[in-house]
């Protein structure tokens, strides 16, 4: 992956064709700049600003993508309890748009970052996520919960996880890698610390103050998110249009990008909807099966920085596809024919790994075709199409399971396959940017 972003807010028609084609030498596409974009785009590798970002950073991925990690224990804690009258199709329209929704306005934070930093967003973005979650823990009805959890933690979650994303990338170019990885893993953390939360708390003091705790947590955490998230860009308000969403996706790599992620999250999050009720439906006890989420979010958290800081040494790209081939397999040789305990504890181990390794790097990748000055709404744009995948994935296995009688064979098929087609895709990216000079360390 080249280790610089292009630098200009317009690009010349040879320089876009040079970013679409590939280069050489270095694998660095050098595009003019003047001085003073140059020191606002490429500022000094670190310092304390940079590393308080990054933590900053992590305490609001913690909180955003951390939260909505626990998604299979709240899949099983609505199907059992709050909405058992419904079916599995039905309660995981809840999960998938809490995930869709926080991908889906990932453009208007983007946008919100691009044109005033990351403050502005991430303000609204807890207030939203925080007032959301305590009207989850007064509701009752399914369109309650929809619209409390779903929708406006869902849309707060957004306005918190694409500027934690986003801003570290403007610190850092040669640690850009394990960086990210760094952010990405306090999604982990708290992929672990909320599962075992509800679940202990839930037994002992209800529903209701278990999403009150949570809540308050939260917002401590927001609140150092807040203090400490700074991005080294310059940044100015600038007119909203359509136009500006659109125009990447004339371009070939930037497309590529964008079906390579809507397929790599519409496979990913079977597994992370459904992994609790597999493992209940083939014997293994609820306590345990909960226990799976937690799990599988531990594991990710050496998923989401080790490879990254192999990816650093050896080439993004080349990590990126490894990863996602191994998510595949992982899925297809495991979990489709696993049964028992062991088998579903060492899924959850190793595909939390190869899965937290694809989400980790995913955003590094989209910074290599981007220009550095509308990398926001950029990820913005690629993160909402995946977010198609996030919201339709749940619901059409959910589908497949009872078409099958219960079977979750083919819902794994469904998920392995979106995988493969994942890895290819980032595979002919690669090639391109490369001129097919395989294999590249980019």
């Amino acid at each position: 992956m080249p280790n610089t972003a292009p630098r200009s807010d317009s690009i010349s028609g040879s320089d876009t064709a040079a970013l679409e084609k590939g280069h050489d030498g270095q694998n660095q596409v050098e595009l003019p700049t003047t001085p003073a974009e140059q020191t606002q785009v490429e500022p000094k590798e670190g310092g304390t600003k940079a590393w308080l970002t990054v933590a900053g950073s992590a305490a609001g991925m913690f909180v955003s993508f951390g939260w909505v990690n626990c998604i299979g224990i709240f899949q099983a804690e609505y199907e059992i309890n709050q909405l058992k009258n419904y079916s599995s199709s039905e309660v995981a329209w809840i999960t998938s748009l809490e995930f869709f929704f926080m991908l889906a306005f990932s453009p208007v934070a983007g946008k919100l970052f691009d044109s005033y930093g990351p403050r502005a967003p991430i303000t609204i973005g807890s207030l939203m996520h925080v007032f959301g979650l305590m009207m989850t823990s007064i509701s009752s009805e399914y369109y309650q919960i929809m619209l409390s959890q779903s929708v406006c933690s869902g849309i707060g979650s957004s306005l918190i996880f694409t500027p934690s994303l986003t801003a570290p990338q403007t610190w850092f170019r040669k640690k850009r890698g394990i960086a990210g990885g760094l952010v990405i893993a306090g999604s982990s953390l708290g992929g672990v610390v909320f599962p075992l939360m509800v679940q202990h708390l839930i037994p002992q003091v209800g529903f209701g103050w278990t999403m009150r705790i949570c809540a308050f947590l939260i917002l401590a955490l927001l609140v150092f998110a807040n203090l400490t998230i700074a991005s080294s860009m310059k940044h100015a308000p600038r007119t909203f249009s359509i136009a500006d969403y659109v125009r990447p996706l004339r371009e070939p790599n930037f497309l590529i990008m964008c079906v390579s992620s809507f397929f790599l999250y519409w496979g990913m999050f079977v597994p992370f909807d459904y992994i609790v009720l597999e493992a209940a439906h083939y014997g293994m006890s609820t306590y345990m099966a909960l226990c799976l989420v937690p799990i599988m979010n531990g594991a990710s958290f050496v998923g989401r920085t080790v490879p990254n800081y192999i990816a650093d040494k050896v080439g993004r790209f080349n990590v990126m596809i490894v990863m996602t081939v191994l998510s595949a397999v992982v899925v297809l040789a495991l979990w489709l024919p696993g049964r028992g305990d062991g088998a579903f504890i060492s899924f959850a181990v190793l595909f939390g790994i190869t899965s937290g390794a694809a989400i980790g790097l995913g955003p590094v990748l989209i910074v290599s075709i981007s220009p550095m000055k509308e990398l926001g709404f950029r990820m913005g744009t690629i993160l909402a199409i995946a977010a198609m995948g996030a919201l339709t994935s749940p619901p059409i296995a959910g589908a497949i399971v009872a078409a099958n009688g219960g079977s979750y064979t083919w819902a794994c098929v469904f998920s392995g396959l979106n995988f493969m087609i994942a890895a290819v895709g980032i595979f002919i990216l690669q090639g391109r940017l490369c001129d097919w000079k395989l294999p590249a360390k980019l």
